[in-house]
């Protein structure tokens, strides 16, 4: 009590900063006395004092604050009400017979305010007032506020008055609709069909709207009633409101007239400039549809821009699969224009099956389509059919290798003959395109004559390890490797001298495939350790650490003097991952290495390897001016004492 005294006079102090601190200690100190001085303050042109007395106010709350704040929202200046307002939003559930007092006041604005803040309480009080402001109260400004606040407090004993005055002016309306959809009570669907028959267009589609977000079922046949009445405008909006609270499957639970008229109707909201209208159709004759619909829809999906509008392309084509295979996609297949045969390969790759044979109409439809349409196309339909397709397509995938030229055409009969089927009799006609001149294509050449093996494979890599050329070597080598190292290993020996680095470094990884089946690979790789190659010797240290067993310790350690950092830095890496406390004597004198990249990973190495020298290494790391060595040291030390 003494302190808010304390701060009462601190509140009467002429100079300004001395009030505003007043303000905020009553605030603090929860000063009940202090609520009529705030109140006052709130009025003042100072913006620090009004936001001191603003934040102790809310927090001093209560009975008081509501009263000594609703005199405000009076006041002449505007920033005051507003201020006022908002304070009385947060705090006015405090004291609501205050509040509603002021319902019935005389001055429509303050009817309006106060209207406002009881939809801010959350309380179960505030529903009466406002529903008798709502049906009685002669200001339309009033009723209107009054419906957004119960709206706001989405009771459901709101909904029998918001029902009444659904027919009010046109103003209210607006808020009453919005009201009701955010309440979702079930009475309001007859009181909102009813209203369709006075209501504007503006409110009737305002309802419509409605009537979908609710998602009631009892409104579909209300509007399904009306649906012949209503102009195009209205009825597409019925048709939206219809589709969202059945959904697309339950249109088919329809009785035949109703569908047949719904599709009707359907393939007329189709064209509607509503992109939201023309969803809810498109997701409607998925599963009423059928030629007209498919041709509509195809239509909207070949307009859209395939980056831009991602998403509602591929619930398009999604939707349009449903419908099936039609005479409208067959013909887009091959229309002129390359949007429309591009959205029609995309759809019919969802109605393909997942073992695509030739005689599946549409298997059949795109295989006998390909040579007929543009290049962008025939790479669509290579694809879906490569993904799709199984012994039944080998011959249209053979015909492609045999006479077409185009890259992407081309790899993707290839994944199919080779990695997917493992075709031995189309050998001899992958191999030649390992000299094609891309080397993508050349990829995928290479990656499918590893799938389909067998002793003619072997024999033609065998044969073009011989060539002059480097990557035919290359490709000898890493082939090879992936059918088997130790099958293959005289022609993996032999790359392991190559001239070429690249070839060397294949070969090494080549041979430490074969590390988890023997040893015989062992010495090929270790004593690749002083190849001329930088590259070759960190390739053999990363292999080694990859396929690390103890007696490679001794090997891994030499490499620690290598000429290249980076050799020094994988074998450093290799030891601290997998080494035992008989390297640390090697480590340790590399923390005088001048590349700190060095030191830095021999810090980390030591960390993980552990053990009294190494912890006495990293120790006296701590007392070096560094702060980054330091710190790795730290954490080293750290880690060595979580072990």
């Amino acid at each position: 009590m003494a302190d808010c005294k304390e701060y009462l006079a601190l509140l009467k102090s002429d100079d300004k900063e001395i009030v505003r601190e007043g303000a905020f200690k009553a605030g603090e100190a929860q000063c009940v006395e202090a609520v009529g001085i705030l109140a006052e303050l709130l009025q003042t042109n100072h913006l620090g004092i009004q936001e001191a007395a603003d934040s102790s106010l809310r927090r001093i709350g209560g009975k008081e604050t509501v009263q000594a704040v609703l005199p405000l929202l009076r006041s002449d200046e505007a920033p005051v009400r507003n201020l006022s307002m908002d304070i009385l939003r947060e705090v006015g559930s405090q004291d609501m017979p205050s509040l509603i007092e002021l319902i019935h006041d005389e001055d429509a604005d303050i009817r309006i305010f106060v209207s406002d803040i009881l939809g801010s309480t959350d309380n179960m009080l505030a529903v009466e007032p406002l529903c008798e402001a709502l049906l009685k109260d002669p200001e339309v400004n009033v009723r209107y506020q009054a419906a957004v606040s119960l709206g706001e407090l989405r009771k459901e004993e709101a909904a029998p008055c918001l029902n009444k005055a659904i027919n009010d002016e046109e103003w209210v309306q607006y808020s009453v609709i919005e009201a009701l959809t955010k309440i979702g009570h079930s009475s309001s669907v007859d009181a909102m069909v009813k209203a369709l028959d006075t209501a504007s267009d503006l409110v009737a589609s305002m309802i419509i709207d409605s009537l979908g977000e609710m998602g009631n079922v009892k409104a579909v046949t209300m509007l399904l009633k009306r649906m012949d009445d209503a102009h195009t405008a209205l009825r597409n909006k019925i048709v939206k409101a219809v589709v969202k609270i059945l959904g697309g499957k339950s249109l088919a639970l329809l009785n035949d007239d109703e569908r047949e008229r719904f599709r009707e109707y359907l393939l007329v909201a189709l064209t509607d400039e509503d992109e939201e209208i023309q969803d809810a159709a498109i997701q409607g004759l998925a599963y009423v549809g059928g030629e007209m619909a498919s041709e509509g829809i195809l239509k909207i999906a070949s307009s859209l821009d395939q980056d831009q509008d991602q998403e509602r392309l591929a619930t398009t084509v999604g939707y349009l699969a449903e419908i099936g295979l039609t005479k409208a996609l067959e013909a887009g297949l091959l229309d002129e224009d390359q949007d429309v045969a591009r959205v029609t390969v995309q759809t019919l790759s969802l109605i393909t099956p997942e073992q695509c044979e030739r005689e599946h109409d549409v298997c059949k439809l795109l295989m006998k389509a390909f040579w007929q349409v543009s290049l962008p196309v025939q790479r669509q339909i290579v694809s879906v059919a490569a993904t799709n397709g199984d012994i039944g397509a080998k011959d249209f995938f053979i015909r492609i290798l045999d006479e077409h030229t185009d890259g992407t055409v081309l790899k993707g009969a290839v994944y199919m003959l080779g990695e997917k089927l493992k075709l031995t009799e189309i050998v001899g006609r992958i191999f030649p395109l390992l000299q094609h001149q891309y080397d993508d294509v050349k990829e995928a050449a290479l990656e499918a004559c590893i799938a389909i093996d067998g002793p003619e494979v072997r024999t033609r890599f065998e044969e073009m390890f011989e060539s002059s050329e480097p990557v035919d070597r290359l490709m000898s080598v890493y082939a090879l490797g992936k059918m088997g190292a130790l099958d293959n290993i005289e022609v993996l020996k032999r790359g392991l001298e190559d001239v070429v680095p690249d070839i060397r470094k294949v070969a090494v990884e080549a041979l430490a495939s074969a590390c988890d089946t023997g040893d015989e690979w062992k010495p090929l790789v270790m004593a690749k350790l002083t190849d001329e190659s930088k590259d070759v010797r960190l390739t053999v240290i990363e292999t080694l650490g990859r396929c690390f067993s103890e007696d490679m310790i001794p090997f891994i350690a030499e490499a620690l003097e290598d000429e290249d950092d980076w050799v020094k830095i994988r074998a450093i890496d290799a030891l601290g991952e997998h080494g035992s406390e008989s390297v640390v004597d090697k480590l340790t004198p590399m923390l005088e290495n001048s590349n700190r990249f060095v030191v830095m990973k021999v810090i980390e190495a030591l960390g993980n390897i552990g053990g009294s020298v190494a912890f006495s290494a990293l120790l006296e790391i701590t007392n070096s001016d560094e702060y980054e060595m330091v710190s790795a040291a730290e954490n080293a030390i750290a880690n060595i004492h979580d072990s």
